[in-house]
């Protein structure tokens, strides 16, 4: 670009702590624990250790839905994890997920505790272990999975792609701004040709692809996500949009995207979650009136 200075790459890479962008604190290019530091462990048989980013929110989405239908297993701690303050990289974090990224699950209803990490992994991991949410065979199970799989690998183009290079990068590049704007409105684009044909993305029924595409995709078409509603022309992905407001209106959901929350309205921020009353009383509003 005429504006930006040639660059050649260097014969070898070195790391930069200085490089710049809103998450360069916690950047870095090996994996580990920074610092000693135990999770805590609450009285329910799944722990989640998490933040509400669309990743966070589809397992809690899930969790909440599983709740929602009567499955007294699916009851869960929601300890939050402040990524930004590099919490994901305390040993007992990592000995949950290698990768240190949230969200991670430790299953503590068996004999011995069981982790799941990548929120797809999750996702599956709780379908199959409830028996929801998950179609058995055939067809819808293939259109299911196929679509979850659709976001594991579609979602890094939009958010370490155009969201990074749009919304957080130090420096404003043309190229990469049109490159993952182009790709994320070819995204949406597929959705929304699959969402004139069904209702949900596996067909009739709401399942976890869903729940997987909704946080990202479906924030993304209301323009609430990187503040790109405009840049990207969202409005005109009419299917999408009405499967977004559909699933937002569903009780599991809404208080799914609460939990872990640290921005937005108080009354919307549940920072950790202990118990379904936690909902009414704990909220960051509950506890400013309480003093």
């Amino acid at each position: 670009m005429p504006d930006l200075p040639a660059y050649t790459p260097p014969n070898v890479w070195t790391w930069n702590k200085d490089n710049g962008g809103r998450f360069a604190n916690i950047n870095r290019p090996i994996a580990g624990p920074t610092h000693d530091k135990d999770l805590p462990v609450g009285r329910h048989p799944l722990q989640l250790y998490s933040l509400a980013t669309p990743n966070g929110v589809k397992v809690t989405v899930m969790l909440e839905e599983l709740l929602a239908l009567g499955h007294g297993g699916a009851e869960y701690d929601a300890w939050l994890i402040r990524i930004s303050e590099g919490e994901q990289f305390g040993s007992g974090f990592v000995a949950v997920n290698p990768n240190s990224k949230i969200p991670a699950l430790l299953d503590r209803s068996g004999p011995a505790p069981i982790r799941v990490f990548e929120s797809g992994a999750i996702l599956l991991y709780l379908a199959e272990k409830f028996g929801a949410f998950l179609p058995s065979e055939g067809r819808e199970r293939a259109e299911c999975l196929s679509w979850l799989f659709w976001q594991m690998g579609s979602a890094p183009f939009l958010g370490g792609g155009f969201g990074h290079f749009y919304a957080y990068a130090p420096t404003k590049i043309e190229y990469a701004i049109d490159r993952y704007a182009m790709e994320a409105k070819r995204q949406l684009d597929v959705l929304d040709r699959r969402l004139a044909e069904s209702p949900y993305l596996a067909g009739d029924e709401y399942t976890i692809a869903d729940m997987a595409v909704w946080p990202w995709y479906g924030t993304l078409a209301k323009g609430q996500l990187y503040d790109a509603g405009e840049f990207l022309q969202v409005q005109g992905y009419t299917n999408v949009l009405r499967w977004t407001d559909q699933i937002a209106r569903r009780p599991a959901v809404k208080r799914g995207r609460m939990v872990n929350r640290t921005w937005g309205q108080p009354d919307s921020q549940l920072h950790e979650r202990h118990d379904a009353d936690d909902f009414h009383t704990r909220t960051q509003a509950m506890l400013a009136e309480q003093g």
